[in-house]
């Protein structure tokens, strides 16, 4: 049986474990310069910044839910999704979809408009797996990011 609970701090090595499961699969794993004690701070410091969910098989945590809150001018607030990880070994086993929607409840809960995520272009599975929940797919926006080198570097810092 499947147990989806909220997660602790004495969670974060097993998730940031996950979290690099998650970047190999995507072929990032070299992107990947969070560490637990980071997470530690960001989501159980002062001011957390993010949530997340864990999915626990025989005490055993196989996948993971991390969402935090975003505001849009137009929407107001927004629950965002970063990732649902499942590990290689229980995908297909229904943990995903239980993951995702504790997540849906919890930005009803929050009084939040909706939330959003982002999936990858080549990633079928997910794609299809968002479609059975009658997703919307925004093919106009542009993702943008910048590095804090980038930004350190740009302002001559």
């Amino acid at each position: 049986m499947i147990k989806i609970r909220v997660g602790h701090i004495d969670d974060l090595p097993r998730v940031f474990e996950l979290i690099r499961e998650l970047a190999d699969y995507e072929n990032g794993l070299s992107e990947v310069t969070n560490t637990v004690e980071q997470m530690r701070v960001d989501g159980f410091g002062d001011g957390p910044i993010f949530g997340f969910f864990v999915a626990e098989y025989e005490n055993h945590i196989v996948g993971i839910a991390l969402y935090y809150y975003r505001y849009s001018t137009w929407k107001g607030m927004r629950l965002y999704l970063e990732d649902i990880i499942v590990t290689k070994q229980e995908r297909g086993n229904g943990i995903g979809k239980l993951l995702f929607e504790e997540v849906m409840k919890k930005t009803l809960m929050e009084g939040c408009t909706g939330m959003m995520w982002q999936v990858l272009d080549w990633n079928d599975p997910a794609i299809d797996f968002y479609r059975k929940y009658d997703a919307r797919f925004d093919r106009e926006w542009i993702n943008c990011n910048l590095e804090a080198t980038q930004i350190t570097s740009f302002l001559g810092k």
